[in-house]
């Protein structure tokens, strides 16, 4: 589930108008079915000359224990405007348990592998294509290229998968609030078969997604609302 949302957060299709990485922190408030849940953070930060794009989730009491603990980061150099993992790791602290993933992205070989607590069928290497990326990174690369009424395609190669993602963006942008804060946000849904169902709310001039929410059989698994963000890290 958790790394469902991350990837509700190779680019196939070229952004009008690529915006370099700026760093971030953004806070959001975590629900189900309008009941508070706990807290997330997703930023992004400079990382030895790379950048690395991090998203915490922190439940309270019995629902932090029954697995809204979790940590997921992945580190990226950004080229002509795409965004190309080199690392990704996932933490997931569950009760009396404790599981991690680890990824590399070698671009050199072309080949993706992870290691860790990683089920059997996705140990095997998976091979790498110009524009593949995490699933974080296409939460970022949404929140660039979404245009009214556009439909944007990437190829997410995360936790020993590679497969195909289509979003489509709505016609026209809706009012959105934020504690005090009025936004104008394009709905960002992605299409595919079965249960689940993810929208993100992108706003213009705002870094991060204002609105997650992921859907399965009809009902609220996650809700993210964004509370506050600061868009400079590094002043």
């Amino acid at each position: 589930m958790f790394t469902a949302l991350c990837c509700a957060l190779a680019l196939l299709l070229t952004a009008t108008a690529a915006r370099a990485v700026e760093p971030f922190r953004a806070s959001y408030d975590v629900y189900r079915g309008g009941r508070a849940l706990g807290v997330a953070t997703l930023s992004v930060v400079p990382d030895g000359g790379r950048w690395r794009v991090d998203l915490v989730m922190d439940g309270k009491g019995l629902i932090g224990l029954a697995g809204l603990n979790a940590q997921q980061s992945t580190v990226f150099d950004e080229v002509n405007g795409a965004y190309r993992p080199i690392s990704q790791s996932t933490l997931r602290k569950l009760l009396f348990t404790r599981r991690q993933t680890t990824g590399v992205y070698d671009w050199n070989a072309r080949k993706a592998t992870w290691t860790g607590d990683v089920k059997k069928t996705r140990r095997a290497p998976v091979d790498l294509q110009p524009g593949d990326m995490s699933g974080l990174l296409i939460n970022l690369a949404v929140i660039r290229d979404a245009q009214p009424g556009a439909s944007l395609h990437y190829r997410y190669v995360d936790s020993g998968r590679a497969r195909t993602q289509q979003y489509l963006v709505a016609a026209a942008p809706e009012d959105m609030s934020v504690g005090e804060l009025h936004y104008s946000a394009l709905r960002v849904d992605r299409v595919q078969a079965g249960s689940e169902q993810t929208s993100i709310w992108v706003a213009e001039g705002v870094p991060t997604p204002i609105r997650i929410l992921q859907r399965e059989n009809g009902e609220d698994t996650y809700d993210l609302r964004l509370t506050e963000y600061k868009g400079s890290l590094t002043k």
